[in-house]
């Protein structure tokens, strides 16, 4: 069963908030690979928004934001974080058709640990739900955990009540091939830390995130 608004509230009740605004290893790595997207560009939603880290570091950088999830501590959460502006709104990734609820059309779709919690059924109707509001030359930047990782062995002590399925590179660019989209640049990336990581030659077989980057 995947995990309900009431697991993800008790999840970012019980997180140091200090720990939440923080940028670990793993957020550097991310920031590295959208980094170059994000300077182009001037749009973004952050589906699944969570604890808000990325919403306010797209903020920062000058997009309009729009941060969306289902869990009122992580909307509540990402409005401090973000100090009013990006726009937050709660909405059911499944049940709503994007396009009739939201009005702004994206220049980048974002999500980090978002599909990972979800069936391969909900997951291509949270992808068609996405292409339904990015723009036609908009990309969309997902980053799911590695099936592979030493992580996935201890993660269930870190998020107690959360399950999740982790995902294998070639299964991440099958799910946007089925959905009709082309993949312009995917890897892995490894959270060791240090400056420089061997992201290139072991991110996508044992790092702890994968990610593609695609289009319509």
């Amino acid at each position: 069963m995947n995990p309900q608004s009431a697991d993800w509230n008790h999840f970012w009740t019980i997180r140091p908030q200090e720990h939440l605004s923080a940028i670990s290893w793993s957020k550097r790595r991310i920031i590295q690979v959208v980094e170059p997207y994000v300077r182009t560009r001037k749009i973004i939603l952050d589906a699944g928004c969570g604890s808000g880290f990325f919403s306010k570091y797209f903020c920062d950088s000058g997009l309009t934001t729009v941060s969306l999830d289902y869990a009122d501590k992580a909307l509540e959460i990402t409005r401090s974080l973000t100090k009013g502006r990006s726009r937050v709104g709660k909405i059911d990734l499944l049940s709503t058709p994007l396009s009739q609820e939201i009005m702004e059309r994206f220049d980048i779709i974002f999500t980090d640990g978002l599909l990972e919690h979800f069936t391969l059924t909900e997951q291509n109707k949270i992808l068609q739900n996405f292409k339904s509001v990015l723009l036609n030359t908009g990309m969309i930047i997902t980053f799911v955990p590695n099936r592979w990782s030493p992580w996935e062995l201890i993660r269930p002590f870190f998020m107690p009540g959360i399950d999740e399925k982790p995902f294998v590179l070639t299964q991440l660019l099958r799910l946007n091939y089925t959905n009709d989209l082309t993949v312009i640049a995917c890897g892995g990336i490894n959270t060791v830390p240090f400056r420089y990581s061997p992201d290139r030659f072991f991110g996508k077989y044992f790092g702890m995130l994968l990610y593609s980057i695609s289009q319509k």
